[in-house]
């Protein structure tokens, strides 16, 4: 099935990953959709849409997989929409879905799902997971147009391991010293004395990534590949075609009912905080 087009508006500068099952999160994902879990009275997803709309990039596009009607619904759309105007009217967000499980029965994984909505996406642009709470994160046009004119392929934001990975995901090319947010090459494994560093899953990426050479799956993704993302970071990582940096601001992958549960116990965050 092919995807839609975005009826000629302008293609969208961010993506937010909201297809996953959320297994570890039963039995309250057994009749919603993990990323509209609320936490201090927002869904997750919205979180990430109004960071990214702070930034200026309003134009997002989101892809559903388990109950994945679910999510067009809490905006007040059609359960098989595919494109919207403005939602959110604070904000002024144009949302477009890629709906995964309507067109293949089954969820993408990450690599398929970006490749699935790659007609909707711009040259570069941002990624982020619906199920990551990270309020304060700062969706900068300043880092945008950095990456923009960097030519790399990739940059990624690093976290301090949490203690359910401790051995992290990549490392950076940088003196132990320098502080964070200093922007590096990325390593897939660290130099003597160093150490790696989780993904945050908050990423920026340029077209070329997910097109030949570097990507094998068609853009658009017609035959509804599912494929992992890590594989093809790693491969770009050790060409020299990604860079990262460090962010050490609120950061929690909502796994479970209990790192749930611990954020909405804890105090709110001063940003972006009112419900829909």
């Amino acid at each position: 099935m092919k995807l839609p087009a975005n009826g000629g508006a302008a293609r969208a500068q961010a993506m937010i990953l909201a297809a996953g099952r959320g297994e570890r999160m039963r039995p309250l994902t057994d009749h919603c959709p993990k990323p509209l879990l609320r936490v201090h009275g927002q869904p997750l997803l919205v979180w990430t849409m109004r960071a990214l709309a702070r930034g200026g990039f309003t134009a997002q596009v989101v892809n559903t997989g388990w109950l994945g009607e679910e999510i067009p619904k809490f905006f007040g759309l059609p359960p098989a929409s595919t494109g919207a105007g403005v939602l959110l009217n604070s904000e002024h967000i144009a949302l477009h879905f890629s709906h995964e499980m309507q067109d293949f029965g089954y969820a993408l994984e990450t690599l398929g799902g970006i490749s699935r909505a790659l007609p909707l996406l711009d040259e570069v642009f941002w990624v982020a997971a619906g199920d990551v709470y990270a309020p304060g994160f700062d969706f900068s046009r300043a880092a945008y147009a950095r990456f923009a004119a960097s030519g790399r392929l990739a940059h990624l934001w690093l976290v301090p391991n949490p203690p359910q990975h401790p051995q992290g995901d990549f490392a950076l090319d940088l003196d132990a010293c320098a502080p964070a947010g200093t922007v590096a090459p990325a390593l897939n494994d660290a130099r003597a004395g160093g150490v790696r560093h989780t993904f945050s899953t908050i990423a920026l990426y340029r077209r070329a990534l997910f097109e030949p050479p570097w990507c094998s799956i068609i853009p658009g993704n017609p035959q509804g590949t599912a494929a992992p993302l890590a594989p093809l970071l790693r491969a770009a990582i050790d060409a020299g075609q990604v860079s990262a940096e460090l962010w050490t601001g609120d950061w929690t992958d909502v796994g479970t009912p209990q790192r749930l549960a611990a954020l909405e116990a804890a105090a709110p965050p001063s940003v972006g905080s009112s419900a829909r």
